[in-house]
């Protein structure tokens, strides 16, 4: 016999929907468990208890793979809109005591995963109450989620030159020819651009923006760019430098570790570093949240400090 309201919402919790939503958005409940800190049986206890409450099967599996049902998808929906409704009233309540609360969801391209712990550090200690998300994609999907407006905030150099985002640069992003220790180059006085860049260059994938500076530069310095390997992320052309696979050009704040180590080498040329901004994106249409101005205020108001510790930083190297 299905349950009356008051029996089904006598029975429900919010933390059978947390799970809910966390298995509907990962298809998977361990994977769900991983993102809860629950374990797999645990998962399937709530989900039960759940199906239970609203007389209707939520998941099911078909073959290996977990697909949502009707009742399940009608679910999700209502879902979004009580935890949407959860993040307003934490944020109304927490502005009616002067502070500001909530949700920053940030994206941040391969390359700004290494400057963004920096910005959030002093932030979060001016605003405990706010909840930090952070996804690290490439930079065409970084592009794509601008444009579907999928988040407050994008961090990334090279921004497009389009009408329609707001951009907040906040720090120089210094990108360094770099060959490993023990190259040939090293041991000549002086090493033009070409010849550091026919020594096998290796190169992010097309559309990268650490690929788009490089080759900017070089179609104004009229020079040939031919890369010798592409790979997928910063991390491994770093990794592929340091094995001798080749030469690289890759930003300065990605290798300070390998510079101390001695694993990687700044070769000085003419014309580098090349000088880029991170900055802050968001399309010109958004209205910002109270969450997203107190960051874009913070940002804006610490651009100097953040220049004094990334130098101190780069120093120390």
């Amino acid at each position: 016999m299905p349950l009356s309201n008051k029996q089904m919402i006598s029975r429900l919790t919010f933390r059978q929907l947390q799970v809910f939503n966390a298995v509907f958005e990962l298809k998977s409940y361990s994977k769900a468990g991983e993102r809860l800190g629950l374990t797999q049986p645990a998962v399937s206890s709530q989900i039960r208890q759940l199906e239970h409450a609203l007389d209707q099967p939520l998941f099911e599996y078909i073959g290996r793979r977990l697909f949502c049902t009707a009742a399940g998808e009608r679910l999700a929906l209502s879902v979004e809109k009580i935890f949407l409704e959860l993040r307003v009233i934490h944020t109304d309540l927490a502005a009616l005591g002067g502070k500001v609360a909530g949700e920053l969801r940030l994206v941040a391209v391969n390359t700004a995963q290494y400057v963004v712990p920096y910005l959030l550090r002093a932030f979060l200690d001016l605003h405990p109450q706010i909840n930090v998300s952070v996804k690290v994609v490439n930079r065409a999907t970084a592009l794509q989620r601008l444009h579907e407006n999928s988040d407050d905030l994008v961090v990334m150099g090279m921004v497009p030159t389009d009408k329609s985002l707001n951009a907040l640069p906040f720090l120089d992003n210094e990108l360094v020819p770099v060959v490993p220790e023990g190259h040939p180059l090293l041991k000549k006085d002086s090493v033009t651009a070409q010849a550091f860049l026919d020594s096998r260059l290796l190169m992010r994938e097309s559309g990268s923006g650490s690929r788009l500076a490089l080759e900017l530069h070089c179609h104004l310095k009229r020079l040939r760019v031919q890369p010798g390997i592409e790979l997928g992320s910063n991390d491994a052309v770093k990794h592929a430098v340091m094995a001798g696979l080749g030469v690289a050009v890759l930003p300065l704040l990605s290798i300070l570790p390998e510079l101390e180590l001695g694993k990687l080498k700044v070769v000085n040329i003419a014309g580098f570093p090349l000088r880029r901004s991170w900055s802050v994106v968001y399309p010109q249409a958004k209205h910002p949240t109270p969450v997203m101005r107190a960051f874009l205020d913070y940002v804006q108001q610490s651009i100097k400090q953040f220049d004094q510790m990334f130098m101190s930083l780069k120093s120390i190297n």
